[in-house]
């Protein structure tokens, strides 16, 4: 029998995060169960990791009418439209109300550790289309289990995997070994402990995107209250009229004024930028490091490296599926040529659903930020619209599958968020980014659910 058309099994979401959580709802809608798994012990796990980051978007832009519908039976009320919340708000405020009116269609501290076609690896093709899936777990109590599912929707994101310092995309030499001083996270200043390990100290920054902006401009505030604060700023690139982005003319503002507080933070002094510099090494030199570049040019010692190179995707538990995939991007095949940042930007990627997620394991669909493989173009509405028309591909509804429900402001709604402290000030900035933090934000380096 095949799996698309066993009806008694569940569909197994990978994923309590925003997209995850949204996919349910629309399962739930059209009458199937999903079975929702999340690693961590809470709905929006990595969420929490930037709680104090605030969102360029307004609650009116990241909550799922899907959600909010499944919501309004349990009496939870929407927060004003028009706020700006944090992730901690975010994730408290809306994930985990919305992950406790799913009830036991959520489970916690489970890990997919594997999954593939029942009684057949990636090899064989021997009845292979009419197999159930079957999903390995790894409980929090050290357990293991196999469930079986009649379509998977993988939604487990990014954020687990962070690029790394080497300019050729793998660790560079000796950065292993300085872990201890390297974060791959644009800090919170505000903690006492995280604002300790960077006050008076000399930093470098590595990536050219809205997190390297970010964490530019908070070292830039940091050092303007604790002399000896330094940033040096590591680009692989020179710098060109377009290296800060597009400033008051961007299409996003939000966007734009990260790009304008990190140039400032170079006009000002606060940060020395290092062009042209391909980093292939990092020693430790008297308790402090030193960035090497592939030509052999070394930099004067710093204390710390935050690293913004990008996210990527965890493809290793899918290892035994067959997955179309672009070879540069790691993106569905035919999502690829949409989100290409080479070509689009946020507001430009076509809302898009389950013809072009598709792979050639039938009824397998990686959708939300993993979706995007390396691409640093993901908006969280167009994560809601990709699990809506999934949805209606897993309930036969072909028309609604194909229909595109989506319509993006002018200014798209990236995701990112970063300087504006107060809801004031993004209004003030003209409102614009979806659903993620600098911290998973990128042009180059890392990203968030935006560009």
């Amino acid at each position: 029998m095949a799996a698309s058309t066993t009806p008694a099994l569940p569909v197994v979401v990978i994923g309590v995060g925003p997209i995850g959580l949204a996919a349910a709802a629309h399962l739930v809608g059209r009458g199937i169960e999903p079975l929702v798994l999340e690693a961590g012990s809470a709905a929006g796990s990595a969420v929490r990791e930037w709680s104090h980051v605030r969102l360029f978007s307004t609650w009116a832009e990241v909550i799922d009418p899907a959600a909010e519908k499944l919501l309004a039976p349990t009496g939870w009320t929407a927060p004003p439209g028009g706020a700006y919340p944090t992730g901690g708000d975010w994730a408290g405020r809306y994930l985990q109300p919305l992950a406790d009116a799913l009830g036991d269609r959520v489970r916690y501290g489970a890990t997919v550790t594997g999954v593939s076609r029942a009684g057949r690896d990636r090899i064989v093709d021997s009845g292979r289309a009419g197999q159930p899936y079957s999903v390995h777990v790894r409980r929090a109590d050290g357990g293991e289990e196999r469930i079986t599912a009649r379509a998977v929707l993988d939604v487990s994101g990014t954020w687990t995997t962070p690029g790394p310092l080497g300019a050729d995309g793998l660790p560079a030499l000796g950065e292993r070994a300085a872990a201890d001083r390297i974060s791959y996270r644009v800090p919170d200043l505000a903690d006492p402990a995280v604002r300790a390990r960077y006050a008076g100290k000399r930093t470098a920054v590595i990536g050219s995107g809205a997190s390297a902006f970010t964490a530019l401009a908070h070292l830039a505030v940091l050092a303007k209250e604790a002399e000896g604060t330094h940033a040096l700023w590591i680009l692989r690139r020179g710098i060109s009229g377009s290296t800060f982005g597009g400033g008051t003319a961007d299409q996003l503002p939000a966007r734009g004024a990260l790009g304008l507080a990190a140039k400032a933070a170079v006009d000002d002094g606060h940060a020395d930028a290092v062009t042209g510099f391909r980093t292939g090494g990092v020693e430790r030199a008297g308790g402090r490091l030193v960035l090497i570049a592939e030509d052999g040019r070394r930099l004067d010692p710093v204390d710390e490296l935050i690293v913004l190179t990008g996210l990527r995707p965890d493809l290793s538990f899918l290892s035994e599926l067959r997955l179309g995939l672009d070879e540069r991007l790691q993106a569905p095949l035919g999502l690829a040529p949409l989100i290409d940042p080479n070509v689009h930007s946020c507001g430009t990627v076509y809302p898009h659903g389950a013809a072009e997620l598709s792979h050639p394991e039938r009824d397998l669909y990686l959708v939300g930020m993993k979706s995007y493989g390396r691409a640093p173009t993901f908006l969280a509405m167009t994560g809601y619209e990709q699990v809506r028309s999934v949805a209606a591909a897993l309930a036969g509804d072909r028309e609604a599958a194909e229909r595109v429900e989506l319509t993006l402001p002018e200014t798209g709604v990236c995701g990112g968020a970063g300087l504006f402290d107060q809801p004031e000030a993004a209004e003030e900035q003209g409102g614009g980014c979806c659903a993620a933090p600098p911290a998973l934000t990128v042009g180059a380096p890392a990203r968030s659910g935006g560009c």
